[in-house]
Order: structure tokens, then C-alpha cells, then sequence
């Protein structure tokens, strides 16, 4: 199943370059991160999810780079770049290897399961 997204072509030539920038300068710290690092968790300040993400992961050993963008009343626009990027709708958003595994829930049975071992094994 593909996402949907709005084809180029339906967007005025005006407007193309603006859709394309925006926050492009956020959505590259997050690649340069899931390029260097295994596993990176993305969230915000004060955010009890992020926080249960990543003391899931400390607690099963798992080292993580931690990016935090803003917390509920700060850099909520630009973190809007992140969602219609991913199409996740909530942080945090967690990587692993690279691919997006969800939200702390799925990164908790991933853990449980066994399979985060797998997708972090060389």
C-alpha cells in the first residue's frame, strides 16, 4: 500500500519550490541522524512518550541519538514537517536501521517480541 501524497503536478508551479523547502534544514538533521546513528528517537520536551521511549530502550540496552524539536507550545510547525514527511501522526517518531518502527507502543512489542535484536543485528 502506498501513502498518499498530493503528485507535483497538482501543485501550482509557484508554489513548488516553497512545498519543497519547507523545513528542509529539520527534515535533514533527522536523515543525517538515521544515517549515522542505529537507533534514533525524535520528540519533544516534556512529552511522556518520548520519555517512555527512550527509558524503554535504556533498560534493554539499546543505545539511541535523541533529537528533540520544541516541546508543546514551541517549533509545533516545523515538527508538522516531520509528520507529512514520515505520515506519522504523533511523537516520538523512533528509527531503527534507518526504517520508521513507530511510536514508543510499537517500539515496546518490537522489544518484547524479540525482533528490535533482529533489526539491530549486523
Amino acid at each position: 500500500m502506498t501513502r498518499p501524497v498530493l503528485d507535483e503536478k497538482h501543485l501550482h508551479p509557484a508554489i513548488r519550490q516553497k512545498v519543497a523547502g519547507l523545513h528542509s534544514d529539520l527534515i535533514q538533521q533527522v536523515l543525517t541522524a538515521i544515517h549515522t546513528h542505529p537507533v534514533v528517537v525524535v520528540g519533544m520536551h516534556s512529552n511522556p512518550f518520548v520519555s517512555k521511549a527512550r527509558r524503554a530502550l535504556d533498560a534493554a540496552g539499546v543505545a539511541h541519538e535523541y533529537l528533540a524539536f520544541g516541546g508543546y507550545a514551541s517549533q509545533w510547525r516545523r515538527r508538522n514537517a516531520l509528520k507529512m514527511w514520515t505520515g506519522w501522526p504523533t511523537f516520538p517518531m523512533v528509527f531503527v536501521g534507518g526504517m520508521l518502527i513507530g511510536g514508543a507502543a510499537e517500539l515496546q512489542q518490537l522489544i518484547v517480541s524479540g525482533e528490535l535484536k533482529g533489526l539491530l543485528a549486523p
